[in-house]
């Protein structure tokens, strides 16, 4: 069992340390050695290198650190600004709710008086043409009627001023002519 040894010096507290892993572990320092020495051959692991159990627990570690520190951000900061948002949201809702309501009144209100406008306006331009057309026949009747009255003139002046009986003729036909028009 006896293989050919070979020594390495290291210092003190290598030493100290080496003999206070070779006790937690239950063997010797000799048996440590040789396998740290394996297990580095095996893995390839460089040894300079953080271990692999340190590295973890440090990414845990940190790990939960960065992860407390997010949940009392959430808490202090992301709750009330969602809680914010929401309640903002909600205000804003209700207030396009409120002033869809009064707009779309308003819109009605001002649509059903522009109907009803629009109406009138109908009613006053059948109203309008019907005053022209009173106008216009009334001017045809006093044409017709001046017409009547200066043939009526000039066949009395026609008549001399002797002739009563033919004055009465056209004074009658005169009127049944008025009373045509």
């Amino acid at each position: 069992m006896m293989e050919h040894l070979n020594a390495i010096k290291h210092s003190k507290t290598t030493g100290d340390r080496l003999h206070k892993i070779s006790l937690a572990l239950g063997r010797s320092k000799r048996l440590v050695f040789s396998q740290m020495v394996d297990y580095f051959y095996r893995n390839k692991k460089d040894p300079t290198d953080l271990n692999d159990e340190l590295l973890k627990n440090s990414l845990a570690k940190s790990h939960k650190t960065y992860m407390g520190f997010i949940r009392s951000q959430e808490e202090l900061l992301l709750l009330p600004v969602k809680q914010g948002v929401e309640k903002m949201i909600s205000n804003q809702r209700d207030i396009v709710k409120f002033f869809n309501e009064q707009v779309l009144g308003a819109n009605k209100t001002l649509l059903a008086g522009q109907q009803e406008m629009a109406k009138i306006n109908q009613e006053n331009e059948k109203l309008l043409k019907a005053v022209f057309q009173r106008m216009e026949a009334k001017e045809r009747l006093k044409l017709k009627f001046l017409q009547v009255l200066d043939s009526y003139i000039k066949a009395r002046e026609e008549l001399g001023s002797f002739k009563g009986r033919e004055k009465e003729e056209l004074a009658e036909t005169a009127r049944k002519q008025v009373e045509i028009l």
